[in-house]
């Protein structure tokens, strides 16, 4: 029966049989994979935003949104608040060539998620090694990779 406590040892099963690390090694090779995968997921979240927020689809408005009129400033804020009649959708307006642009960035932005959900759950498959130096590439991969990606948020 697997050992349901943190170890610090050379020897453990990663994901899949083939990947079965003995010795300091394999062991410092499988953290420092583990690392960089680490800092990939990190990097795709924000690749996922950017994504998100420089497309067509993000900047246009929504047929849920107030009307203008709604929006301008007025004397009170309860003629600034949307009613109910104000969030029903207004024209929608015909398909045109931006429909496969959206369907194609929306295509994109799918497989970028299960590609960042998959590579998440297989993280923390790896962490439930129980192994210290395998939990510890994670989190130090984590730490890295938000730190690179994060001053790119800013620039979105």
């Amino acid at each position: 029966m697997m050992s349901m406590t943190f170890g610090v040892s050379s020897s453990v099963t990663l994901l899949f049989d083939f990947w079965d690390v003995h010795g300091p090694t394999g062991m410092v090779l499988s953290v420092i994979v583990v690392f960089l995968l680490t800092v990939f997921y990190e990097l795709l979240k924000v690749w996922r935003v950017w994504l998100g927020s420089s497309s067509k689809l993000a900047q246009s408005q929504s047929p849920y949104t107030a009307p203008p009129s709604v929006r301008s400033d007025s004397i009170s804020a309860l003629e600034s608040s949307p009613s109910e009649s104000s969030l029903t959708p207004m024209q929608t307006p015909p398909p045109t060539e931006n429909t496969r642009h959206s369907w194609l960035l929306h295509s994109i932005q799918t497989v970028l998620h299960m590609l960042q959900v998959s590579l998440g759950y297989m993280l923390m498959l790896c962490v439930m090694s129980y192994n210290t130096w395998i939990f510890l590439g994670v989190i130090v991969g984590s730490v890295v990779g938000y730190f690179i990606s994060f001053p790119l948020l800013g620039k979105i």
